[in-house]
């Protein structure tokens, strides 16, 4: 361990919880939104984030009836910290939704027509449906049961049943829409990784080292993006 490790943990530990969670949230946020796949849901961050909000809100309704001007200047503070977690939240929850509803627009006598693209992939692949909040998992579900029976009653029902399916896989094309894993994203490298990164399909590696910053397909970063190794920027 050098002396900068030895100063982040300190400064980890000196760090308060509530400024800890920003910072994580806002990593969190960032990494969402640039993924190209959906990220796993932290649900301790997101529910020590929401009750810190709940408590906050209520405390600028319990005191936003005293007229002293300093009271009232520190709830604008809190007012303006707070709308800062509001957002970052909504953003992040907004993103997490987009990629369930990823937006396909169909162009037809003005109207502009939302069609879910990933929510299949998300539904029929185990590993990424854990990675939902239960709140999540029953709005996709709901929302693609209803789409589903939307389609069936617009048009589905009239096709041979053989071609009314939406997750059909026949003649080796599937229906469902997955992710670009291999989408160009930029990381940075949190810990040091001993393994040189293979690139695949080529004969190149690169040394993973702390503070490193580099432009890679996401499918060769994803698993050191789980493990905490880079973080995605």
């Amino acid at each position: 361990m050098d002396i900068d490790d030895i100063l982040a943990d300190v400064d980890g530990d000196s760090t308060p919880q509530e400024t800890r969670d920003l910072q994580a949230l806002t990593r969190a946020w960032v990494a969402e939104r640039v993924s190209p796949e959906i990220l796993a849901y932290p649900e301790a961050l997101l529910d020590r984030t929401v009750e810190r909000i709940r408590r906050q809100i209520e405390l600028v309704e319990t005191q936003t009836g005293n007229m002293d001007p300093r009271t009232n200047f520190r709830l604008v503070i809190i007012q303006t910290e707070l709308e800062r977690f509001k957002f970052l939240v909504r953003s992040f929850l907004r993103a997490r939704i987009a990629k369930g509803r990823g937006m396909v627009l169909l162009i037809r006598a003005g109207i502009h027509i939302q069609i879910d693209k990933h929510a299949l992939h998300i539904l029929t692949t185990p590993t990424v449906r854990a990675r939902l909040s239960a709140p999540e998992l029953q709005y996709l579900t709901q929302h693609h049961a209803l789409q589903h029976a939307h389609f069936l009653a617009s048009f589905l029902q009239n096709f041979p049943a053989q071609l009314q399916r939406l997750d059909d896989t026949a003649g080796g094309i599937s229906m469902i829409d997955s992710p670009d894993l291999d989408a160009a994203v930029f990381v940075r490298v949190l810990r040091d990784v001993e393994e040189p990164l293979v690139i695949a399909g080529t004969n190149a590696s690169v040394v993973l080292k702390r503070g490193d910053v580099w432009v890679v397909r996401y499918s060769v970063v994803s698993e050191l993006v789980a493990e905490g190794h880079v973080e995605l920027i």
